[in-house]
């Protein structure tokens, strides 16, 4: 009887002591979840945006021998496409923009004010970027075209549209969904202009050159 107490007793001992080793059992690992896959965003497609900045410049007048800094701000409407290949960072497009411009300056030239002044302009650019997901630094080029318009005091002045070049770079990141924003800068060229003696008082040639710096919002389709 003493043993099968002694029995019964060292496996009542047993069951007691069971859940308190099972405690101190290391616990099985969490099961392994994937991260949840998210694409990587893909600049493809057409887009419309608005654009608006400033710029500042220089014009000659050889004529007179006197230049001046033409500058004021600007604000106007893009329209473009982009192309990403699958599984390649590079994005190539086209972009078009055109808009309002106040750009003037004056000097003095020969007791007289000589002004040149910009009053639209437009673009239309290749753009080669490398994204990085959802930002994309850019390089752009191509053709400009807007007026230069040249007036001096008590005179008919000209105010021609000319044809000229740009070259420039830019950052665009995505906000939110199909919304991006930039900011870009191009140096613009647009040529000269010739002013007679008859409407300059003196026969000058007059040219316009101009560094943009402006902020866009652009909606893709």
């Amino acid at each position: 009887m003493k043993r099968s107490l002694a029995a019964g007793l060292g496996f009542l001992a047993l069951i007691v002591a069971m859940p308190a080793s099972a405690a101190d059992l290391p616990r099985g690992s969490m099961p392994y979840k994937a991260p949840a896959y998210v694409a990587q965003y893909n600049w493809t497609g057409v887009y419309l945006g608005i654009n608006g900045g400033g710029g500042w410049g220089d014009s000659d007048w050889n004529g007179f021998a006197v230049s001046n800094s033409p500058s004021g701000g600007m604000i106007g409407a893009t329209a473009g496409y982009n192309w990403q290949g699958v599984g390649t960072p590079w994005v190539f497009g086209i972009e078009g923009d055109i808009g309002w411009t106040d750009l003037k300056d004056s000097v003095a030239c020969a007791g007289l004010n000589c002004q040149t002044r910009n009053n639209w302009l437009g673009t239309v650019r290749g753009r080669v970027g490398y994204a990085f997901d959802r930002f994309l630094p850019y390089f752009t080029g191509g053709v400009a075209f807007g007026d230069v318009e040249a007036n001096r005091t008590g005179f008919a002045g000209v105010s021609d549209t000319n044809a000229g070049w740009t070259i420039g770079a830019g950052i665009e990141g995505v906000i939110v969904g199909n919304w991006t924003a930039k900011l870009e800068y191009l140096y613009v060229d647009l040529g000269e202009v010739t002013c007679s003696a008859a409407s300059c008082g003196v026969a000058t040639n007059v040219d316009m050159s101009a560094n943009i710096l402006r902020a866009g919002l652009n909606y893709r389709f």
